[in-house]
C-alpha cells in the first residue's frame, strides 16, 4: 500500500475500511476496503477530514475483486442465470426461470480447489423457482491474477458449470388400481395427489383409468395411456400381498422395469419402467399419505425427459431417510435425497 491525497486518488484501489461519522444521523463504514475511489467520493472523502488514504497498488495481472467475481460469474454461468452486480467481490446468480439446477460438481470443486477463489452453489437437481439464489461466486483476496481467471476459462468453454432447465409441459395419464376403488367400496384419493404434483411442475393430467386387481386390465390401461401420453402414473397394487398384481402387469405390457424398490423412505416400493420410450411410475401407498416421497424426488427429472437408471435410484440411499419433521416439512429446503 502506499499514500496519495484523495484528489489524486480516482481510479486507485482503497486499501482501508473509512468510517463516516455523522452526530445523531449515521456511524459507521463509508468506504470498504477494496472499493475504487470514484471522484463523486472526494467531496465526501474530505468532509470526513481524509486528506490522505492508503491505496492498494494494481499489478498489470492483477483483477480486482469486483471484477474478478463479476467474471467468474459470467465464465461458469450457463443458461437461464442472471447476475446481480459485483460488490466486495461477490457476485450472487439467480434463476431466470422455474426449473431445475444442474451443476458439473467436478468443475466446481476443480474451481473451488483454486487459490482465491470460492463458488457456492444450491446441490444440483434442485427445483428452483424465477429469481431464486442458486450461486454465489466469492473472490477472496482483494485481487486475483488474471492467470486464475484464465483457467476458469479454459475448465468452462466445452461446458458451463451452473445451468437451469426448464420443465417442459407434459401430459399424463393415471391408471388406478385395486378392487376397493374400482367396486366403490371405497374413495379414491390418489387422482387429486397426482394432479396436484403435475400442476405444480406445470403439467397436467390428461385422463383416469380405474381397474380392479387384475393384471391383463391393468396392462390394457397402461398401454392405452402411453400411447396417448408423455407418462403414466399406476397407483395402488405395489406392495408383495397376493392380490398386488401391478408390478406383474407392467411387467406384461413389455416394459423395461429399471426398479421395483428404492432406498429411499417413504417410497421403498416405488416402481420405474419404460414402455417404448414412456416413464411408467408404479406409486406405493405412501404416495396418497405421506406429503413428500421418491416420487417428488424424481418427477421433476423425468418431465424434463432424463432417463433415470437404477444406479442413480441407488445413490439416494445417501439422503435418502426422510426425517419427518415434527415442525413442519421444509422440502426442498432439507437433507432429503440430497447428494
Amino acid at each position: 500500500m502506499k499514500t496519495v491525497h484523495v484528489t489524486n486518488a480516482v481510479g486507485l484501489v482503497l486499501g482501508q475500511d473509512l468510517t463516516r461519522v455523522v452526530p445523531g444521523e449515521f456511524k459507521g463504514v463509508a468506504f470498504h476496503k477494496g472499493h475504487i475511489i470514484q471522484p463523486e467520493d472526494i467531496p465526501v472523502l474530505l468532509s470526513m477530514g481524509k486528506d490522505h488514504i492508503y491505496i492498494i497498488e494494481i499489478g498489470p495481472e492483477d483483477v480486482h475483486e469486483n471484477t474478478a467475481a463479476h467474471q467468474l460469474s459470467l465464465l461458469t454461468a450457463g443458461e437461464n442465470i442472471i447476475q446481480d452486480d459485483a460488490s466486495e467481490g461477490k457476485v450472487n446468480m439467480r434463476a431466470n426461470t422455474f426449473g431445475l439446477l444442474d451443476i458439473h460438481v467436478d468443475k466446481l470443486l476443480q474451481i473451488n480447489e483454486m487459490v482465491g477463489v470460492a463458488l457456492s452453489t444450491l446441490h444440483s437437481g434442485t427445483l428452483v423457482q424465477k429469481n431464486e439464489l442458486v450461486a454465489t461466486a466469492k473472490i477472496i483476496p482483494l485481487t486475483l491474477p488474471q492467470s486464475t481467471l484464465n483457467q476458469i476459462e479454459q475448465l468452462c468453454t466445452a461446458e458451463k458449470i451452473i445451468k437451469i432447465r426448464p420443465l417442459p409441459e407434459k401430459k399424463a395419464g393415471l391408471v388406478v388400481t385395486g378392487n376397493e376403488v374400482f367396486y366403490g367400496r371405497i374413495k379414491d384419493k390418489f387422482e387429486e395427489v397426482i394432479k396436484k404434483k403435475l400442476s405444480a411442475f406445470g403439467s397436467h393430467l390428461t385422463k383416469t383409468i380405474f381397474v380392479p386387481d387384475d393384471a391383463n386390465k391393468i396392462s390394457a390401461a397402461i398401454q392405452e395411456l402411453s400411447a396417448e401420453n408423455d407418462v403414466v402414473f399406476v397407483t395402488g397394487g405395489m406392495s408383495v400381498d397376493p392380490d398386488d398384481v401391478t408390478p406383474l402387469a407392467v411387467r406384461q405390457t413389455g416394459a423395461n422395469v429399471i426398479v421395483y424398490g428404492t432406498p429411499v423412505m417413504p417410497g421403498a416400493m416405488f416402481l420405474l419402467a419404460y414402455l417404448e420410450g414412456t416413464p411408467i411410475l408404479g406409486i406405493p401407498a405412501c404416495g396418497m399419505f405421506s406429503k413428500i416421497t421418491v416420487l417428488d424426488v424424481l418427477l421433476p427429472k423425468v418431465l424434463i425427459g432424463d432417463e433415470i437408471t437404477s444406479r442413480f435410484i441407488a445413490s439416494l440411499g445417501h439422503g435418502g431417510l426422510c426425517r419427518t419433521c415434527p415442525e413442519g416439512c421444509r422440502y426442498p429446503n432439507c437433507s432429503f435425497c440430497k447428494m
